[in-house]
């Protein structure tokens, strides 16, 4: 599959009033891989990707997605995004919350049905589709968040912290669903604060203080580190000469 570039960002700053979020960053993505972001809880990960999704805007600097500068309501629907906290309706069914967001998406009909039926399967709750949001689980409503993201095939598709609460069996589930949406061509937006994750990516950003401290494959960064775990790579970067 041939590579190209689908995010580009040149000088990416954030601020609110007089604090820093997001410091300076320039960094491409690449259709198709899986870019991991690593930091630990206000490292600014999530202020990164909603201006990616164009939910925030930039202080200074530029993204454009697909050659265009963001936001651009056009091009947000190309993104599937799906957020730390779930966005869902407690008082309906999870097949009725996931309709309603792909009828928001534009799809109608038989069309709907079946990507509604599509993503349910994938993230496990196809057989949950007539419960109530209310009666789940904290992991089975990140999974229907997850449905909700993918439910319009999106071409990029950024997930903050997407497997938090999800048990063991069905996180590496979802990483393998994930790689299967990746060699459809789907650009993949990850951001985590779990290590074994992090190994999962096709390349992995650290990211701390808003900087961005690194940028490679995995096992590029803990070559060049003479690491033998990315924690040990994160705390070189994060913790050692090189941190900013």
């Amino acid at each position: 599959m041939t590579h190209q570039n689908v995010i580009r960002m040149n000088h990416v700053s954030k601020s609110y009033g007089k604090k820093r979020i997001v410091e300076d960053i320039c960094l491409s993505i690449e259709r198709p891989e899986i870019l991991g972001l690593l930091g630990p809880s206000g490292a600014g990960k999530t202020t990164l990707v909603k201006m990616i999704a164009g939910i925030e805007e930039v202080t200074d600097g530029e993204i454009c997605l697909l050659g265009e500068r963001m936001p651009r309501l056009k091009l947000m629907e190309q993104i599937g995004y799906m957020a730390q906290s779930d966005a869902l309706y407690g008082e309906l069914t999870a097949k009725e919350n996931i309709y309603f967001f792909a009828k928001l998406y534009g799809l109608r009909g038989k069309t709907m049905k079946g990507q509604c039926e599509k993503a349910l399967e994938l993230v496990g709750l196809l057989d949950d589709q007539n419960k109530i949001i209310d009666t789940f689980s904290g992991g089975m409503k990140r999974r229907l968040s997850l449905a909700i993201a993918l439910v319009h095939h999106p071409r990029i598709l950024i997930l903050d912290e997407p497997t938090v609460g999800i048990d063991p069996v069905l996180r590496n589930q979802i990483w393998e669903q994930l790689h299967e949406l990746k060699n459809e061509g789907i650009t993949i937006i990850v951001t985590t604060h779990v290590m074994d994750e992090a190994e999962r990516c096709d390349r992995l950003g650290m990211i701390r203080n808003g900087r961005l401290l690194a940028l490679d494959t995995p096992e590029g960064l803990k070559q060049d580190t003479r690491s033998q775990t990315i924690e040990e790579a994160f705390l070189f970067y994060g913790g050692g000469a090189h941190a900013q």
